[in-house]
């Protein structure tokens, strides 16, 4: 929910929840429950929600770039806001949160973590078709710095590996 509460009842501000798109929604390696027909109703672990499932009611495996969004549920608040359409949903597959985590930290100086770098990758799709009287509220939920490895990986930066290499041979010494 996060910054959700503080405008539910404030109809005029719309709520943007962005999914993991993964590799895309086509692909089946995505995390994305309310903009699939590969969800639906369920019961696990206590609680009643959308989960990714098959006709079984087997859970799906699920993919995202970001371990806090690569599960196969939604909360039952989000999921009850979005059937009733106070939500809107949309995904950001793994390469969009990664360009738009690689220009939040060039032009902002902040890592988010890559949750929240979903909503950024969102805000850089639809900023240029807003006026200038709008605005665009994300909410960072959490640092990047949890998710450098991650990150470091993905972004295959050879001084990165090199580092890691240095401190692990280090560690090793002692």
């Amino acid at each position: 929910m996060g910054i959700f509460q503080g405008f539910l009842d404030q109809p005029e501000v719309e709520l943007i929840g962005v999914e993991a798109g993964g590799k895309g929604l086509d692909t089946g390696k995505h995390a994305s429950r309310m903009l699939t027909d590969r969800a639906a109703a369920g019961i696990a672990q206590g609680y009643k929600t959308m989960f990714l499932q098959d006709s079984d009611g087997q859970m799906l495996d699920t993919h995202s770039i970001s371990a806090g969004l690569d599960y196969v549920g939604i909360s039952p608040i989000l999921a009850d806001l979005g059937e009733k359409g106070r939500v809107r949903f949309e995904a950001a597959t793994d390469d969009e949160v990664l360009a738009a985590l690689q220009l939040t930290m060039k032009t902002e100086g902040i890592i988010p973590a890559l949750e929240s770098a979903h909503a950024f990758a969102q805000a850089i799709k639809e900023a240029p078709t807003m006026s200038r009287e709008q605005a665009i509220i994300i909410n960072m939920s959490g640092r990047g710095d949890k998710d450098i490895f991650t990150i470091a990986h993905a972004f295959n930066d050879p001084s990165w590996q090199e580092f890691i290499i240095r401190r692990a041979d280090e560690y090793q010494r002692r």
